[in-house]
Order: structure tokens, then sequence, then C-alpha cells
């Protein structure tokens, strides 16, 4: 008996998708959930698993090739007892929740199939689980943490892209390759949100002593409490969702001829991947600590980092945050992310003089810069916004308060 291997149902919003890689070639026995292909929208990567044992007899999609929800990827023959054994793939009935020991060190199977995926020892990981196991989310905060540690990594990776470019005979160089589904996507909507919206930009700088002096203080209990580190972009949504409820027009968006206000605070984070830029949503964010917000940004990046966003991450969102500060930037205007009203850059903290008093004094600083849709926001409200959001990052214990 044959079995049909399909591209799972696609969100209204997504018509099509590509096959970008093949795991398994045909010949292969497969187990049941065990990942097939990849496919791209262009938003996300999907995994499209095996629907059962069986041993892959047809690929119908090659790589590169375009398809829709339901259309038939590859071909499957259903697997007898014979091609179990002679596979060596005879299942073991054992607990529900399966765990491998590999010299005394517990891996669950989730983490054990990543770090084969990224090729990461066990002795480079420390688990947090019961009795030190390593578990899926230790691995993507050690992804993480790696990632973090090597901001220069896209300027290697694109000195060596340059050294790897072809010359012609004048030793010129030139190379041309198709955009990726999600870079073509992401320049699509930018463009969209240009055209559709009154896009204005206004500034403001912020003063990030309190915020450094308090991380300074409290960063040892936290993260030995937390087990994460106390980041600046938790004090920031947090704040940012302060000066959203005091100017809900902000955290709103158009739909037609009509204004829709949401109760909620959905914030999406910017986040640079190896494939382009996404916006994965943190959602109710005003009823989460700093600590889970820390967290979900390290769960996030690391799942942005290894191509494992599903699309229910990216969906939604009431405001943004873009944090081009960690690239080095002093000053951008953040374009819109449709149909979002509102999205607040961040930028490089700098030691630069200001005026306390009568006194000029050394004071690390950010410009903050908030783009808006001057259709439905004014730009009194942007300003005193942005007044608000400095307020409460310049005297943290507001937000404690409720001031």
């Amino acid at each position: 008996m044959s079995i049909d291997v399909k591209v799972p149902g696609l969100p209204e919003s997504i018509a099509d998708a590509e096959v970008l890689s093949w795991h398994k070639k045909v010949g292969d026995f497969v187990k049941r959930d065990e990942i097939l292909v990849d496919i791209e929208t262009d938003k996300v990567v999907l995994d499209v698993p095996a629907p059962q044992d069986g041993i892959l007899i047809k690929i119908v999609q090659a790589q590169g090739a375009i398809v829709v929800a339901e259309q038939v990827l590859a071909v499957l023959k259903e697997a007898d007892k014979k091609d179990k054994l002679s596979h060596n793939v005879v299942e073991k009935k054992t607990a529900p929740v399966e765990e491998i020991n590999t010299e005394e060190i517990v891996i669950t199977p989730s983490a054990k199939k990543l770090m084969q995926q990224k090729n990461i020892d066990s002795k480079q990981i420390s688990g947090s689980g019961r009795g030190g196991r390593i578990l899926k989310e230790d691995v993507l905060r050690y992804l993480n943490l790696q990632t973090a540690a090597s901001q220069t990594e896209e300027k290697v990776v694109s000195e060596k892209q340059k050294i790897e470019l072809p010359a012609d005979a004048a030793g010129r160089i030139e190379k041309r390759v198709p955009m990726t589904r999600l870079r073509a996507r992401v320049a699509e909507r930018l463009l969209d949100a240009q055209h559709n919206a009154a896009i204005l930009t206004t500034f403001n700088e912020v003063n990030m002593q309190p915020v450094m002096d308090l991380r300074k203080k409290y960063k040892d209990a936290f993260e030995k409490r937390y087990q994460v580190k106390l980041g600046f972009m938790s004090f920031f949504i947090k704040a940012v969702i302060e000066a959203l409820k005091k100017f809900p027009t902000v955290n709103a968006s158009i739909d037609g001829n009509d204004i829709v206000y949401h109760g909620y605070f959905d914030m999406g984070v910017a986040v640079s991947s190896e494939r382009g830029l996404v916006v994965p949503v943190i959602r109710n964010a005003d009823q989460l600590s700093l600590a889970q917000i820390e967290q979900a940004i390290i769960d996030y990046a690391a799942k942005a980092q290894s191509g494992r966003l599903s699309l229910e991450d990216l969906q939604g969102g009431t405001f943004t945050l873009s944090n081009g500060g960690v690239f080095g930037s002093m000053l951008s205007t953040p374009i819109l992310n449709p149909p979002q009203s509102g999205i607040l850059g961040m930028h490089k903290i700098q030691m630069r003089p200001v005026v306390e008093g009568e006194n000029i004094v050394a004071r690390p600083m950010m410009y903050l810069a908030l783009s808006y849709d001057h259709r439905i926001i004014d730009g009194r409200e942007a300003v005193q916004f942005l007044v608000t959001l400095k307020d409460a990052l310049e005297d943290p214990a507001r937000m404690i308060i409720g001031i």
C-alpha cells in the first residue's frame, strides 16, 4: 500500500511554498514523524514529517519546485515487519517520555535531535532539567548565546562571500542570485507600507544610566533566580506598554475605514536571521514578568537562527520594537510593519555630554525613533508617547508603582 506525503495546510495569507531541501532519498526507510523535507513559505520554513513508517519510493516534487497546500510531495510504501527488521528499526515499547542516557548525561529526544542537527557535544550544554538532564530549551539557549557572542558574524560572512564571488576577465566581481521567498516577501511588505501608510518619524533621546544601574545592582540575583540574563529589551517592552496604555491609538490599526483599537499588547520584536528579517510576537506581554519576556526573546532568537520559527510565532502583533543598536546603528527611521501603526527604533548606547542643571556631564545616551502612521496618529500623540517612554526608562520605579 502506498502513502502520499502532502504539503500541510497553509494559512489563507500564504498561497504557495517552495521545496527547500530533502532529508531523505528514494529507497530510504523513514520512521513516522521523521522529517522528510523542508518547504519554505514567505514567512517560515516548515518541516514535513513522514505520516507513518515506510520506504520512500518516489519524490514527486524536486528541490526548488513551487507547491500548494495538499499537493503530493512524495510517495511512501507502507513498511511491513520485514522492512522494519531489515532496517533495524523495531520500536521499543517504553515509557511515554523516552530519555537517552549518554555518559551519565540524560538528554531528552527533542534535545538530542537538535544537538545532532547542530553538531553540538553534550559536554557543551548545561542541563536545567531534573537531575541535570538536558532539555530542548537548554540547547536553544546555548545556540542563542553562541549567536550573541559573535556580533561580527554578519560582517565575516559578507567578507567571505566577497572572496568567493567569481570575477570576469577584467577582474570585476559580480554575482546574481535569486531572492529567498522570505526576502522577497519582506521587500514586498516594506514597499506596501511606504505606499499605503503616511509614515512619519519623530525622535527623542533617553539617558540609560538609571536602567544600567538597576541591571548592575540586580543582574546576578536575577540570573540566579530565573536562569536568564536581565537585558535591556524587557525594560523597553515594559516601558512601551506603559506608553501604549496612555496613547492607545499607537497600539491601534486601520482596517478599511475603521480604526481597530486593541485591548491587548502583542509585542513584535524584529530579529535578524540568516534568512532575513523576521518579527516574532510576544503575546500578552503586559501580563509577563521581565524574566518571562527575556526568556521569550532568547527562545525566539534561537528559533530564528535555527530556522524553526512557526507561522504562529510570526502572526499578529500590535506594535514592533527594532534594536538596530546591537549592530552599531546611531539613528534610523524604521518602516512600519503592516497593519501596525507604530514601530520603535532603538539605537546604540553611547557616552555623550549632556547638561544637568548647570553642569555638563557624560551620560550613556540612546536615540529613540518612533515611526507612525500619520493617518490615525497625530504628531502630538507621537511626541508624548516618546516622552512617556523616556520618563519610564529614566525612572524605572514609575513602571513599578504605575505613574
